[in-house]
């Protein structure tokens, strides 16, 4: 029996939950098609050792957008966000770095290396915040339709206006920030390579480059745009783990009357007369709708949900040099002990567990790493960040125990990681136990995400955790193709609500929240839809 409704939304991950919740906020029955056996797309928390949860793929936040959590509710559906009691902790050769804990902590730490570095340092983050907010105030809203007309120019005019009004000096470092390597971008502020490398982390993160690459500097700044709690720029664990979230929005969702199905995998966009009229499951199953919203990435949705015949050759050819794959290699792994770091000795609990304890000690370890990759396949020496979430949530392992994520840049997304993927994972292993000796003898158990575990399981082709990869040529209304970064797909009905789209990845809710509004704008197409 074919169903019908007035919009489909394809994959269950935040943005599309966030989607569907204000499209049936304002009155629409929406359904979400997810092909896992849980909602939440990489967003998810899940048992992967006996006692031990995790969250399986993203791991932190900061990026939810505070008019998404609020419009969703989602504290009264058991939301709930600790913050680190410091950001970051840098084991170092023979030394360590502190980031974050208060007023005046990060210029004491950074003292100790260069005295000028925290002089610099409150007006490089004076700077850097001035930027971030230019990204906050354009992550809710959509990009203008380039060719789109006269509205496509008042929507560029519009947003263009708030950076034209920036001082001389934030515009300048605007452009840097989108043009320059985060070496180079970083040379400009500070001298010492303990304290660049602090900051140059951010832009190796999910982008599969190095330090010393141009437009590396943009990545820096889309990890600092977010907020928690209140607290601009801050990170923190969410209490039960990044599932929390998207069950909370699941929750959201259901009260708007947001019919969820799991274990639905969509196989094709069904179009007749240039127009969406829904998909056909992998079952073989048709749902009928006037309206498809696709949260999967855009190389997925175009490259296999549409046939060719679909899409016009102009389209087709710029959506196959869509460039994906970031690099990451995933691994979450159950803990006998805390790591006891050579350089701040102590398996006891202690503040630095609580951060994001990363392993890049210096900004040539970090382009190397990428050097490797390239030649190799993957780094010797990775770049590692290690959150213990345990050990501010002690509902994600045994008592005495923890559980770690692992999150490891510079990843070759093209590599046979089928035979490739335990060689790795004992490498980042290795890569750990040189600063924290007890760590290799504390797993118990490992759970691995190479780039092809990730695509397989999640749908991120090549691995890419952002739906593709954040360069300029990818970035607002050029994300993902030029023409249609306004949600709207090259096929009338159809949108994209995910990271694929502006303002990038990251659990942001912010294309999910901006494809509705689309979707909502055009309600008269939409009823004229519904009538042919």
């Amino acid at each position: 029996m074919t169903k019908h409704y007035d919009a489909l939304i394809i994959g269950g991950g935040h943005n599309g939950l966030t989607c569907a919740f204000y499209l049936a906020r304002a009155g629409m029955r929406v359904r979400v098609l997810e092909r896992r056996h849980i909602v939440g797309g990489a967003a998810v928390t899940e048992e992967f050792a006996p006692g031990f949860r995790n969250s399986t793929a993203s791991y932190t936040v900061s990026l939810l957008r505070p008019k998404v959590i609020a419009d969703m509710k989602l504290h009264d559906h058991g939301y709930r966000v600790v913050e680190r009691k410091i950001s970051n902790f840098f084991p170092l050769e023979n030394d360590y770095l502190k980031l974050g804990g208060g007023p005046g902590r990060t210029e004491a730490e950074f003292a100790r290396f260069s005295a000028r570095d925290a002089a610099a340092y409150p007006a490089y983050d004076a700077a850097l915040e001035k930027v971030a907010g230019v990204l906050r105030d354009l992550s809710l809203q959509a990009p203008p339709n380039v060719g789109g007309g006269l509205a496509a120019i008042v929507a560029a005019a519009k947003q263009g206006w708030p950076m034209a009004k920036l001082d001389l000096a934030t515009q300048r470092d605007l452009l840097a920030i989108f043009t320059k390597s985060a070496r180079d971008f970083l040379d400009g502020w500070f001298e010492h390579d303990v304290v660049k490398t602090a900051f140059a982390f951010d832009a190796v993160v999910g982008n599969y480059a190095g330090v010393s690459t141009p437009g590396s500097a943009y990545v820096l700044l889309h990890h600092v745009f977010g907020e928690v709690n209140g607290k601009l720029g801050a990170w923190g664990h969410a209490v039960g783990g990044m599932g929390a979230i998207t069950q909370a929005m699941a929750k959201a969702c259901e009260l708007q009357g947001v019919e969820i199905s799991l274990e639905t995998p969509v196989e094709k966009l069904l179009v007749s007369g240039g127009k969406a009229r829904g998909v056909r499951l992998e079952s073989g199953e048709k749902i009928v709708a006037p309206i498809v919203a696709a949260n999967v990435g855009p190389a997925l949705l175009y490259r296999q949900m549409i046939d060719e015949a679909d899409l016009d050759a102009d389209f087709k050819q710029r959506i196959k040099t869509y460039k994906t794959g970031s690099g990451t290699f995933r691994m979450n792994v159950a803990l006998s002990e805390l790591p006891d770091f050579a350089v701040l000795p102590g398996k006891e609990q202690a503040e630095h567990h609580t951060a994001g304890i990363i392993i890049a000690p210096g900004m040539d370890y970090m382009d190397q790493a990428f050097i490797d990759a390239q030649q190799h396949g993957w780094s010797k020496k990775p770049i590692v960040e290690i959150t213990i979430p345990s050990t501010v949530d002690d509902s994600l392992a045994p008592p005495g125990c923890h559980v770690a994520t692992l999150f490891c840049q510079q990843y070759d997304p093209a590599l046979d990681w089928d035979t490739h993927r335990e060689t790795a994972a004992d490498g980042i292993i290795d890569t750990i136990t040189d600063h924290a000796p007890n760590f290799k003898g504390s797993v118990i158990a490992r759970q691995i995400h190479s780039p092809l575990d990730l695509e397989r399981k999640f749908g991120l082709i090549g691995g890419d955790i952002f739906h593709g990869t954040m360069g300029i040529d990818q970035l607002w209304a050029a994300r993902p193709v030029l023409g249609h970064g306004d949600y709207r797909g090259p096929i009338k009905g159809l949108y994209m609500c995910g990271s694929g789209t502006h303002p990038g990845g990251g659990v942001t809710g912010a294309p999910g929240h901006n494809a509705a509004q689309a979707i909502l704008a055009d309600r008269p197409l939409i009823r004229k839809l519904l009538r042919s």
